[in-house]
């Protein structure tokens, strides 16, 4: 069967080896219970791999078991490429709707993502491997070529202390202190690293919001005239930002 009409991978796996044609990566023993019990792939079966760094490859399953398995790559169907640099800080939330953030985060091409205790954080723990393993899973999924890093919660004063002065920090204001996000993105020069924060479900202190306008680096925004739950805030923050001044005009990637 030539490439051009050879099925496309049914199963798309992140993996942390470098990847090159002839190379053999190791399947965790989840990632070869999904190839073969999920997707039903066998040995000779087509499925891509990525790992951040090299591009994405398609690979064959040269073995597949309980304990893990191997497969081989074969050569390179998408090459590396630049991806926005977008930080999103939020203010952890409960199990469910953490998941759902992180997961949402990564399709919106977050490229950090940092959890931040805030006066009225209700969460003050989380456990971030098991964030970076939804952030995987969702890069898988949504085929870009990079996973979001995930770093351990601080305190939000100790993320402002360290952050770059030339990197622009938009805040979701839900008291509409802010400019609209549509006009502050509109006029924000493109392809410059940003980052977003996002505050609790029960908002910002008066005082955080008032030393967060004071900062040089900081834009409040308004996000509409709804007030909206913190997860929701932050996919209008991402999605109106990557389209007005990110990669939302760049085409999909190719499916053959």
């Amino acid at each position: 069967m030539s490439e051009a009409t050879e099925p496309r991978a049914k199963a798309r796996l992140y993996v942390a080896a470098p990847l090159a044609a002839g190379a053999v990566a190791l399947l965790t023993p989840d990632q070869a219970h999904y190839a073969s019990r999920v997707m039903r792939l066998g040995v000779g079966d087509r499925l891509s791999l990525f790992n951040g760094r090299d591009g994405e490859w398609r690979a064959r399953v040269k073995t597949v078991g309980r304990k893990g398995g191997e497969a081989v790559v074969e050569e390179r169907a998408r090459p590396p490429a630049a991806e926005p640099d977008a930080i999103l800080l939020f203010a952890p939330l409960k199990k469910s709707a953490l998941d759902v953030l992180v997961a949402k985060a990564t399709e919106l091409g977050a490229s950090d993502l940092r959890p931040v205790l805030t006066r009225r954080t209700a969460v003050a723990r989380v456990n971030v491997e098991r964030l970076r393993a939804q952030a995987i899973e969702a890069a898988e999924q949504c085929e870009r070529l990079t996973v979001p890093d995930v770093r351990p919660m601080e305190t939000l004063e100790r993320a402002l202390g360290a952050w770059e002065g030339t990197r622009r920090l938009f805040v979701a204001d839900e008291t509409g202190g802010g400019v609209a996000a549509a006009d502050a993105f509109s006029a924000a020069p493109r392809a410059r690293p940003v980052g977003f924060l996002v505050g609790p479900e029960g908002g910002f202190e008066r005082s955080e919001l008032d030393a967060l306008g004071r900062l040089p680096f900081v834009t409040r925004v308004a996000l509409g005239p709804r007030i909206l739950r913190a997860e929701t805030a932050a996919f209008v923050l991402l999605a109106c930002w990557q389209a007005l001044a990110g990669d939302g005009r760049a085409p999909p990637p190719p499916r053959a």
